[in-house]
């Protein structure tokens, strides 16, 4: 019995992505590995991405530290405010802000430089000289935006629990030894791992699916513009579902720190 039609041609895209996903994989060990391309796609993309990381997610730690703060003073538990600011950017604030950033910027860019290569016939060109596309010019810039996506991790992280603390202390008059004290006896090392996984493989998906709708494009310098946005939207898409079944796995998998 054969699927539907519509099922058929709904599921299509998604297996070409994941057999194109896989194809990176593969392609990464084999030699010869394009590593001035690499560094400088992973130059760019940091270059692009840092600054927007860096000033959206001191908003995004505020935000989360002003809430956390009202949330406690009610329960009178306002020396735990700094345990749950802080496990919050880190697990989950963090690596999703970097994973946007690096889908917005850094993935548009990725997209719309393959689809242009595409829509110019330049990918045509190159399978027919026996170049690989997927090795020469993919791999570099996936692998770019997965390694980015670590960096920036850090880089948001730092940042976020920097605002945090500055709008908890100085703004709420919270106290600063409480504020560290709470996340120090509840921290674990694990917490730090699966936020850096996470931004791993948000960076990758996102750097797979804009390399997979640039060499998948409309016709025409329009058809480029709408593989861009549907790259930036699926890769959102993809993220948040990443996401959630990484949280639930880590909640599941690694008990918490007793006080």
């Amino acid at each position: 019995m054969t699927a539907p039609a519509p099922l058929t041609r709904a599921l299509t895209p998604v297996g070409r992505l994941i057999g194109l996903g896989i194809d990176i994989v593969r392609q990464t060990f084999k030699p010869p590995f394009q590593l001035r391309e690499y560094i400088e796609q992973t130059w760019f993309v940091t270059k692009v991405s840092a600054l927007p990381t860096a000033l959206f997610t001191i908003p995004f730690g505020a935000t989360i530290a002003l809430l956390l703060a009202e949330l406690t003073r009610q329960f009178g538990a306002q020396s735990q405010t700094g345990a749950g600011s802080v496990l919050a950017i880190v697990q989950q604030a963090a690596p999703i802000v970097t994973a946007l950033l690096i889908s917005g910027a850094g993935g548009s860019a990725v997209c719309a430089d393959l689809g242009a290569r595409t829509i110019r016939e330049e990918i045509s060109a190159m399978e027919v000289l026996g170049i690989s596309p997927v090795q020469r010019l993919v791999v570099p810039r996936v692998l770019a935006m997965a390694t980015t996506a670590v960096v920036l991790n850090g880089l948001a992280t730092v940042v976020g629990v920097g605002g945090g603390y500055f709008f908890n202390v100085i703004v709420q008059g919270g106290t600063p030894g409480a504020y560290i004290a709470s996340f120090s006896a509840i921290a674990q090392v694990s917490d730090i791992v699966v936020s850096e996984l996470k931004a791993v493989l948000f960076g990758f998906t996102a750097g797979v699916v804009a390399a997979y709708r640039g060499l998948n494009p409309p016709p025409g310098a329009k058809g480029v513009g709408d593989a861009v946005n549907q790259s930036v939207v699926i890769s959102f898409v993809l993220v948040f579902m990443i996401n959630l079944v990484l949280t639930a796995l880590y909640l599941e998998l690694v008990p918490p720190k007793g006080i």
